[in-house]
């Protein structure tokens, strides 16, 4: 049977690691949880969940040479199913973002520079643009046409929802983290307001302030 002893090799950050199947469930897991409450759409962890997907064809492959009534197929069957739900779960949620906010989405891809990396798969970024190419046809053809020419321009800026970065969101540090500036738009007054965070401990604040640290899995959301 697959296991967690089973040497995987990603590409992470430009660079080779080595990777068991178990580190890559559980990177997928964070991957999961965080974009499950984060208020905004994070990085792609599409190589991750391709990854993953290697893994539970191995896993079916080996189950099928089992001999029949061994109790281990029941067992893996089960964590297979287990898996598959958080991989769709995790698509599902990127997805809802993205259709939901596909204009700031889009707006920041086409601001983003050369050396940042995408939010978006490849795949997110044509669904993206056809979903906005559509909602913008489909809202000119119902409701744009019909009226006054001076108001038929669209301000999607204006109107278009954006996440609420001032969310209140629940964390676990996983690593210490000193001075971490809680009001980062006072960040040039002598008042602004800093914490510490303790490796483990778990703290709820204001969504905006740490979303660099959940980037960097400095911090983990619950």
């Amino acid at each position: 049977m697959a296991s967690g002893d089973d040497d995987i090799t990603e590409e992470w950050s430009d660079d080779e690691v080595e990777m068991t199947a178990a580190d890559v469930q559980q990177k997928i897991e964070e991957a999961w949880l965080n974009e499950k409450f984060a208020p905004d759409l994070l990085e792609s962890k599409s190589e991750l969940v391709d990854c993953m997907l290697e893994q539970i064809q191995q896993m079916e492959s080996n189950i099928s040479r089992c001999k029949k009534g061994d109790f281990r197929i029941s067992v893996h069957k089960m964590e297979i199913d287990r898996i598959r739900y958080i991989l769709n779960s995790y698509l599902r949620i990127r997805l809802g973002k993205i259709e939901k906010y596909f204009h700031n989405i889009l707006k920041k891809e086409a601001a983003r520079k050369d050396d940042e990396p995408s939010r978006l798969s490849l795949e997110e970024f044509a669904f993206a643009k056809e979903f906005a190419e559509n909602t913008e046809n489909h809202f000119k053809s119902v409701a744009l046409r019909h009226m006054p020419p001076n108001l038929q321009a669209l301000e999607q800026d204006k109107r278009a929802p954006k996440p609420n970065l001032d969310a209140y969101v629940f964390l676990r540090a996983n690593q210490k983290q000193e001075q971490v500036l809680i009001e980062p738009e006072l960040e040039d007054d002598q008042n602004a307001e800093v914490i510490d965070l303790e490796e483990g401990a778990q703290y709820i604040m204001r969504y905006q302030p740490i979303a660099s640290l959940v980037t960097d899995a400095a911090v983990s959301l619950i």
